[in-house]
Parts: structure tokens; C-alpha cells; sequence
């Protein structure tokens, strides 16, 4: 967005100067593939015309623009909520003005300058119709559905007209005869019936919608006639002061919500504020430039806004420049003056969002923060506003901003010839295009100018170091007035060490708070050291001296509160005693089967073993230890699962195979080979399931010589297999 520089600052949201300016010397390729191009956003798509727009007007919902213009006379919609074009149609000749029948765009009636009004709904062009003379304006009464249509000429009688058609009956009803001054070739205002040089005609027209309802209509005369609708009579008339010997013309008028003021601009470029109550202006403001008036509003809004200032103020446009002044003064308060000729304006009711339709390919829209806040369908430029400004609170901050754009061309310099002399550049002048004369001084290059810059102050660098040294120095300005406190604790030091870091991160927080406020080094000390901190408190100094307040971070406890508390795993050698088994360690060492007296049996082997024998029975800590049981241990093939069983033959000794102890199975277990004899050959149990890896072969699959093969390659889906084993 582009920033006026102003007292009141205005920010070009859309538009040919919305980005950075590029001189007009630069190519236009480079204009094209450049800087404007790479940082060229549109707010509305396609918010454009081919050459020109003549008219743009906002819906009363504020949810849809409507805006005509040329070439091909054409009519483009624009859906704010989505910030998208809707729809596009085109007209058969250019159109004059239009106004919005509803709320939003469904209902519309246009003024077409081939004497023609044309009323458009979404599905297209619905009735058209023509009109005696040309058109020059257009007023809707909601009230009683009359519309008005302003006409140039004069009748039968030397009158000018208004047209007057009634849309709920669908037809032409009685015109409305204004004095626009006769028929005759002396008189001000006068020509032939049909139109000439010097005819008169009625310009514009407003309606007081709000209030009192009457209709005011402005004159090539320099009058303005009131009339009431509802008697269809002439009320009052009134004459603009005359400039010069002549009295101008009405061009724009407007009415304020009470009813009681009324603006008229006329065509020499003033703007004069009536109270119906009085024949005499109360304030005459001069637009300053001469050309006539093209459009006049009260901003007065439904709603409380944001704005800095809450005295009520009015719009004014010619096609050069808008502005908007003080009501009850008529002083300045900002204005807006685009590169091209301006032919409508348009403010989006209770905010700071204008648009404009220009002679410009592109449509214009501003944006006025103290005016008031973005439009909703375009809420995010506040934050944008407020990231320029340097304090958003302050009202007068938008235009104090330091990232102000637009005041010299992008990547160019404007330098006078005393700063070329400091420079060396002087000598460029009138042999080289590398300067470029405008006005009083050149733009340069701004790469040019950063080299001619160094060359010219060699000491440049030194100064630059010298100011982030200093930066340097004042950042650690608060490191130097705190110290390193030594961990004094006996005990808990991990915890000591910590409480002491956050301690001294609080400490340089309070020191900078200090340093900021623009106390000096002292202050910054009395406030780092104001709180004694943890440590020294007398409440828990008993934490970090006894050995009953250990904090134990191996136990599990610490470890559930503490989860991502990485604690150092000591070496085995130095642990005093080995941990116990868990329950579920334990559940896996109970799960090996046996019988009832087999912990007897146990214990007598253990009486009646020889002193310096070795035990082949298994303890936890043995258990824990054992490859096989540790994680991600690779199993080594050709192991088999043994499960023990009741049913085996009696063994040596005189005991079934269950009846002996899991030490002496261990003790006398021969892995070697099999033995069919012995009921699994040195298996304890009624099968053995043997996993051996074996090369993929085609053909039939080997079936386990343990598994009954009563079926072949089937399987019974109505016995249990694991049942027929």
C-alpha cells in the first residue's frame, strides 16, 4: 500500500499507484517484469476497465459493488465477501449513471446516453425504455417507487423537465416543469426546444430520503426548486450567489440526514452549505481548483466508529482532486489526488474505504484510518495499517510512520547540486544519462548513489562499526552488574543449579525493565538483587543440607512426574544391590509348569546336596541376566519350543518325568537328536514344534510328522483342528 503524506494519512489500496512509483524513462518491459510488477496486489479482482470507468456505486448491504465503464460499454459486479468479480455484461452504448433499486445487486435501472433507461436484473437486461431528451441525472424515491430522471431542453411551454416514472404502476406519470430560462436565444439559459448551444437544462437532483422527503433539482440557472412529491408542486426555490457578474451552475447536491442542511456544489468549483431555514449560506468552501463539482456527500455515519475525530465532515470531488473538510468550519482535513481525472466517487457507509471511478484503466479505492476501520470484507488492511504505524494508538501515528513509500521513485535518489558536489557527482551533469533533471535537483541510481557514498566518506565503515560496538556494549549492560552465585548446596545440587538459572534469568528481566524506564546502573543492581530467591530462604534450606530430602531421580516415582528427566545410568559394579524382579517378570518365571510338590522336592535336593556343589537351579537375578530373555535379541535357529506334560514314561530314579525338578531336566537335557522311545527324546512334553529355516521349494507343503494327516492338504471347518493333534 502507498502512503500519502499528509497530516491525516491516506493509503492507496487499489489502483496505478497502490505500489511503489517507477519513473517514466524506465522501459516498459522492465515496468512490467520489475519491482511493481513482483509486489502488485489486487484487493478485488479484475476491479478494471479497458480504458475508462464513468460510475461506481456501493449496495446499501455493502456486500456488492456495481461499476460501468468502457471499452465495450460494459457493467461489472464485484462480490466483496469473496473479493471476486461476479459477473461482467455489456451494454449496446456507453452508460451515464445508474442507482440500485434493493438492498443489493438484483434490482438496478441505468441511464444510458442514447436517451434510453434500462433496468437489469441477475438474469440480464429486464424492460428498456426511452426518454423524450437526454438524461443527465437520476433520483429514486423508495417511498412512493417514482424515479426521476433530470432532463436538458425545453417544451412547449419554455419549461425544463424532469421525467417522472412510477415502477409500481409501470408507467410514465406528469414531469416536473423547472425554470431553466425559456425557450427564447437572449436569455441565460435559453435555446431551441430540442436542444442547443445554450440550452438550458436541469443537472442534477436529491432526494431527502430519511426525512422530510422532498425532492431538490439544480438548474443550469444557478437555482435549486424544491418540490414535494406527494402534491407535485414547486415548494421553494433557491439561488446560488453569483461569482463574477454570473451566476454558475448546480453540478452535485446532497442532503444531510436531519433534513435541515443541504450542500450544493456548482460549476466553478465551490461548494456552498444551506440551511432550509435561510436564503443565505452558511459556509462557502472553495474546492481550488475551478473545475465544476461532480460529487458532494455528508460522511455521516450509522454507527460509532473508530474515528480520532468525531466532528462531521463532507466530501467534495472534482475530476482533479477529493477532499473532505470540517462541516461546521470548512477546514481541510485530508484529501486525495490520483494520477488520472476522477468521474465518480463512491464511500462505503461507516468505514474509511472510498472508491473511485477514474479515467484510468484501473479503479481507485482508499483507505482513511482515521475516518474509520476497513470494511468487513476487508478487515485484514487494519493490521496492516497498525504494522506501519509506529504507535496504532495514536491517531496522528499513521502518518508519522517511518516506512513511508512513494516520496522519491523506488531504487532511484533525489539529490540538489550541493549534495552531487559533496558527492562528486557534479561533474555527470549534461554527459551522462546517469542523472536525470527534475526540478531543482537529479535522480540518481541508488546503487550510484551507495558507491559515490562510500567514496566519498572512506570513514563511513568505522563510524558503522562504532555503533554496533556500542549496541553491543549497551546489551550487556545488565550482564555486568550480576555475578555468578556459587552452588552452595550439599545436597539436591542438579536441583540448586536449576533454581539458581531461573533465579538469574528473572534477575537480568528486572534489569533491562530498568535500564529501559531510563534508571541507571545502580537502580538495575537494587532491582536485580530485590528478591533473595529459594535458596536462601529459611523454609527449605533444610532441602539442599540433609540427606533425608534426597531427590531420588532413578525412582520410579521421580520418573513418572518427571518423564523427559534424563537420568545417568551408573555402571553395574558400583550399584550396592541388584534390583528385584517386577510382577510381570515375576508372572513369567511362575508360568513354567510343574506339579504341587515340586518346591518340596526342591528343597530336599537342596538338603541333600554336597557341600561345594553347584546349584543348576535358576535365581531372579540369573533369569534377568540370561540372553535369551534380554530385548531384540536375535533367536538362533533351529530353536525349539518344549512344552512338559503329565504323560510322559517314568524316568532313572524311579520318578515320572513331572516329578522331577526343573535343575535335574536341565542337568540331564541332551540336545543332541531325538528319542522316539522316550517319548520326545529328551523333550519335556507331549509335541515339539521345531522352527528351522528352509529354502522356498514348489510343490506341496511338508506337514510336521506330529500333526495328523487324516484330511490331506484340506481342513476341516467343522472339527477343531488344535483338538484333533
Amino acid at each position: 500500500m502507498k502512503l500519502t503524506n499528509s497530516a491525516v494519512p491516506v493509503y492507496t489500496v487499489a489502483g496505478t499507484s497502490a505500489s511503489g512509483n517507477i519513473p517514466d524513462w524506465v522501459k516498459n518491459k522492465k515496468r512490467k517484469k520489475g519491482h511493481d510488477y513482483a509486489n502488485h496486489i489486487e484487493l478485488l479482482q479484475d476491479f478494471e476497465f479497458g480504458e475508462a470507468s464513468h460510475c461506481v456505486r456501493v449496495s446499501d448491504d455493502g456486500e456488492w459493488v456495481m461499476s460501468t465503464g468502457t471499452y465495450k460499454p460494459q457493467i461489472h459486479t464485484h462480490y466483496l465477501p469473496n473479493l471476486a468479480l461476479s459477473w461482467a455484461r455489456h451494454t449496446d452504448t456507453i452508460n451515464k449513471t445508474f442507482l440500485f433499486l434493493s438492498s443489493d445487486y438484483s434490482k438496478s435501472v441505468h441511464l444510458q446516453e442514447d436517451r434510453s433507461i434500462e433496468f437489469h436484473t441477475p438474469g440480464g437486461c429486464h424492460y428498456s425504455l426511452r426518454i423524450p431528451r437526454y438524461g443527465r441525472d437520476l433520483i429514486y424515491d423508495k417511498s412512493s417507487t417514482d424515479l426521476f430522471v433530470p432532463a436538458v431542453g425545453v417544451n412547449g411551454n419554455g419549461m425544463g423537465e424532469v421525467f417522472r416514472i412510477n415502477l409500481e404502476l409501470g408507467r410514465f406519470m406528469n414531469e416536473f416543469e423547472v425554470d431553466v430560462g425559456g425557450d427564447d436565444m437572449t436569455s441565460s439559459g435559453g435555446g431551441a426546444m430540442q436542444g442547443g448551444i445554450r440550452v438550458g437544462g436541469v443537472n442534477t437532483g436529491a432526494v431527502a430520503q430519511e426525512s422530510h422527503g422532498l425532492v431538490a433539482f439544480g438548474t443550469t440557472l444557478g437555482t435549486v426548486e424544491y418540490w414535494d412529491p406527494r402534491v407535485r408542486t414547486r415548494v421553494a426555490t433557491l439561488t446560488v450567489p453569483a461569482e463574477f457578474g454570473t451566476r454558475p451552475e448546480v453540478t452535485a447536491m446532497d442532503f444531510h440526514r436531519s433534513g435541515i442542511k443541504n450542500a450544493v456544489g456548482t460549476s466553478t468549483g465551490l461548494i456552498y452549505l444551506y440551511d432550509l431555514r435561510s436564503p443565505i449560506p452558511t459556509l462557502k468552501k472553495d474546492q481550488g481548483y475551478d473545475y465544476p463539482i461532480q460529487h458532494v456527500q455528508f460522511l455521516t455515519p450509522n454507527s460509532t466508529t473508530r474515528s480520532a475525530d468525531s466532528n462531521p465532515k463532507i466530501l467534495s470531488a472534482d475530476k482533479r482532486i477529493l477532499k473532505i473538510w470540517e462541516e461546521s468550519s470548512g477546514t481541510p482535513w485530508t484529501s486525495i489526488e490520483p494520477d488520472v481525472d476522477i468521474n465518480c466517487t463512491a464511500w462505503c457507509p461507516d468505514t474509511g474505504m472510498i472508491l473511485t471511478a477514474n479515467e484510468g484503466r484501473q479503479q481507485h479505492a482508499f483507505l482513511i484510518p482515521q475516518l474509520g476501520p476497513a470494511p468487513k470484507w476487508c478487515a485484514f488492511l487494519d493490521n496492516i495499517v497498525e504494522e506501519m504505524a509506529d504507535d496504532p494508538n495514536d491517531p496522528n501515528a499513521y502518518a508519522n510512520s517511518s516506512r513511508k513509500t512513494g516520496e522519491v521513485y523506488d531504487n532511484f535518489k533525489f539529490l540538489t547540486a550541493p549534495q552531487l558536489r559533496t558527492l562528486n557527482l557534479d561533474h555527470l551533469v549534461g554527459k551522462t544519462n546517469l542523472l536525470r533533471p527534475y526540478m531543482h535537483g537529479y535522480f540518481v541510481a541508488q546503487k550510484l548513489y551507495e558507491e559515490a557514498r562510500l567514496i566519498a566518506n572512506p570513514t563511513s565503515y568505522e563510524e558503522e562499526r562504532a555503533k554496533r560496538v556500542q549496541e553491543k556494549i549497551d546489551k550487556e549492560r545488565e550482564s555486568r552488574i550480576r555475578g555468578q552465585k556459587k552452588v552452595t548446596a550439599k545436597v539436591n545440587r542438579k536441583l540448586a543449579e536449576r533454581i539458581l538459572e531461573k533465579e538469574a534469568l528473572n534477575e537480568k528481566r528486572r534489569a533491562q525493565k530498568v535500564l529501559k524506564q531510563g534508571g541507571d546502573e545502580a537502580a538495575a543492581v537494587e532491582a536485580a538483587t530485590d528478591d533473595k530467591g529459594l535458596l536462601v530462604d529459611s523454609r527449605f534450606a533444610k532441602m539442599f543440607e540433609m540427606d533425608d530430602f534426597v531427590v531420588d531421580e532413578a525412582s520410579r516415582e521421580f520418573q513418572s512426574i518427571n518423564p523427559s528427566t534424563k537420568v545417568e545410568v551408573q555402571p553395574r559394579s558400583n550399584l550396592d544391590h541388584e534390583r528385584g524382579l517386577t510382577a510381570v517378570e515375576e508372572d513369567m518365571v511362575d508360568e513354567v509348569p510343574g506339579s504341587s510338590d515340586e518346591d518340596s522336592a526342591s528343597e530336599d535336593d537342596f538338603a541333600h546336596r554336597k557341600v561345594g556343589e553347584k546349584d543348576n537351579r535358576i535365581s531372579s537375578a540369573d533369569y534377568k541376566r540370561r540372553p535369551d530373555k534380554r530385548k531384540n535379541k536375535p533367536k538362533p535357529a533351529g530353536m525349539s519350543m518344549q512344552v512338559s506334560s503329565s504323560k510322559a514314561g517314568p524316568r532313572a530314579g524311579g520318578r515320572t518325568q513331572q516329578d522331577r525338578s526343573f535343575g535335574d531336566r536341565a542337568a540331564t537335557f541332551k540336545p543332541g537328536g531325538r528319542d522316539r522311545n522316550s517319548g520326545g527324546g529328551g523333550v519335556v512334553g507331549e509335541k515339539s514344534i521345531t522352527f528351522e529355516p528352509a529354502s522356498k521349494r514348489k510343490g506341496k507343503v511338508q506337514f510336521d510328522a506330529g500333526r495328523s494327516e487324516k484330511r490331506g492338504d484340506r481342513r476341516s471347518a467343522s472339527k477343531n483342528q488344535f483338538r484333533g493333534m
